[in-house]
């Protein structure tokens, strides 16, 4: 097998990984997005540490799933700074993750799915080409691009049908009239739908 395929190999490995951990977040109502921090030792690739989207349980906006595997990658090694790392993510890294990983020098990111919305890896703006960077962080996107956007748009029409059914239901039940209000043969139900905003619903991959 050919270096080049190797890597591909490992890569889609560990990002099968990421997918596992972006079904976990799923599992807990958060935005379906996964991470893996691998690094390799004696020429076998090791996972450091995992995390997944946790910004609602955790009332953490920082919270992202890098930032969350970051942390405890961090924390097992006994440092802040992780240059023989390699993060995989199924979601292309918003400016704060993108800055986070810079900051801690890892060697390579890897994302599946790019954020036409907020991505900060090339789709809105490249953080990891700033040359006046005193470090630089290899970049590689598209590695099951398809199966990691998918579980995405799944996530976000679930709850889109989900508010539909909860407006449907509010608009069907009667309202009981306010004391003293007069009788009306008909209710007027104002309805807000929630529009989901974080980290992009994907719509138009």
């Amino acid at each position: 097998m050919s270096d080049s395929a190797e890597q591909a190999r490992k890569d889609e490995a560990a990002m099968r990984l990421a997918l596992d951990q972006a079904q976990n977040a799923w599992l807990v109502g958060e935005v379906p997005v996964g991470a893996v921090i691998v690094r390799e030792v004696d020429g076998v690739h090791q996972v450091v540490a995992t995390g997944y989207n946790r910004p609602i349980t955790t009332h953490d906006p920082t919270a992202h799933a890098e930032i969350v595997a970051l942390r405890h990658a961090a924390q097992l090694l006994g440092n802040y700074r992780l240059p023989d790392c390699e993060l995989y993510v199924t979601l292309e890294p918003c400016a704060m993750c993108a800055m986070a990983l810079v900051h801690a020098r890892f060697k390579r990111v890897v994302y599946a799915a790019a954020d036409p919305k907020t991505g900060a890896a090339g789709s809105v703006i490249d953080l990891f080409a700033q040359r006046q960077l005193n470090h630089h962080t290899a970049v590689q996107g598209g590695v099951l691009a398809d199966t990691c956007g998918q579980l995405l748009r799944e996530f976000f029409a679930e709850r889109r049908a989900q508010a539909r059914r909860e407006r449907n239901e509010s608009s069907a039940a009667p309202a009981a009239p306010a004391a003293g209000a007069p009788e009306t043969d008909y209710n007027i139900v104002e309805v807000i739908e929630m529009q989901d905003t974080m980290p992009g619903d994907l719509t138009d991959l």
